[in-house]
């Protein structure tokens, strides 16, 4: 996204300069109440500085002092982190969301109409990626406090397998405003499996958010993005919307691509995993780090994936 502008505090002068003028005409230079003006009484009084028609400029600069206490507080955030910059912030969500087909190549052979469709990218024109983090096993309390002071949107992504030890963790995680999408019960290859299992992993994926996070999802992601119509089938009768697979995959400093070319495009999803030193030699905030870098060196934010599917 474009960085945000700085208040526009010239135009609220000229109102501020109308809204003068406008209580001035409201009498006659002699002192005499104008045509179709009720008689003057020892209440009325000019506008004088300070008094009601300055109160916009006094709100202003309020606002303005608060927006430089809030950067403030972000850079020094930022650089405690290893940033040299603060996260670029993401637009508004968009007020209708883009419509979604399932992207060239990632059809299946016995899929059908109404089947939920599968994507890598958003598409969006707003310079915005998606962060999103699969599996559960490692339940790093630095990386909730590290999304939390700089206020950025991630979207995990629960196998219960892995996740069940510590779903309270999680509840933090979505306390912070992520929403936690399914991702199986036992993370197999969906594809090895007949449908009624395939719709069990699901479904019972399901069940257990329910249960531990209060919603069931409407995104669903394949363990090792592997899946066939069967599996398509079963999350839409499981209640699952979309199938959001990867562009790009993040690590502790480096990153693979799907795409000949290593730069970020408008609405791409990047993935990671959690896990730590001993998986991916590097920890959570690392990867975060790393994601963070690339974003601000190419001018996009980290967006919230469910605003926009």
């Amino acid at each position: 996204m474009r960085p945000r502008t700085r208040p526009r505090t010239g135009l609220l002068a000229l109102a501020v300069t109308a809204a003068l003028l406008a209580s001035a005409c409201s009498h006659d230079t002699g002192g005499h109440p104008a045509d179709g003006a009720g008689p003057l009484t020892q209440d009325a009084k000019p506008a004088v500085a300070g008094g009601p028609a300055a109160a916009p400029a006094r709100a202003l600069a309020r606002t303005a002092q608060h927006q430089q206490h809030v950067h403030a507080q972000r850079l020094a955030a930022a650089r405690t982190w290893g940033l040299s910059a603060t996260p670029l912030l993401p637009p508004a969500p968009p007020r209708t969301k883009p419509a979604l087909t399932t992207e060239p190549g990632f059809e299946t052979e016995t899929g059908g109409p109404g089947l939920p469709p599968v994507i890598t990218r958003v598409p969006t024109d707003d310079r915005v990626v998606f962060l999103t983090i699969d599996d559960g096993y490692r339940k790093d309390p630095e990386l909730l406090r590290m999304l939390r002071e700089l206020d950025v949107p991630v979207s995990a992504f629960l196998a219960d397998g892995v996740a069940r030890d510590d779903y309270a963790y999680f509840r933090a995680l979505r306390d912070l405003g992520t929403t936690v999408n399914n991702h199986t019960l036992h993370h197999p290859n969906l594809r090895e499996l007949p449908y009624t299992a395939q719709r069990e992993e699901i479904c019972g994926q399901q069940r257990v958010l329910k249960r531990e996070m209060g919603a069931a999802p409407r995104i669903f992601r394949p363990p090792y993005g592997n899946y066939n119509g069967d599996t398509l089938r079963a999350a839409k009768e499981c209640g699952i919307d979309v199938v959001p697979l990867w562009q790009q995959e993040a690590f502790p400093g480096r990153w693979t691509y799907s795409r000949g070319d290593t730069a970020f495009h408008p609405g791409d999803i990047v993935l990671t995993h959690f896990e730590g030193p001993s998986e991916f030699g590097g920890t959570m905030t690392d990867v975060l780090r790393t994601v963070l870098r690339k974003a601000n060196d190419e001018g996009f934010a980290v967006a919230r994936l469910e605003d926009y599917v």
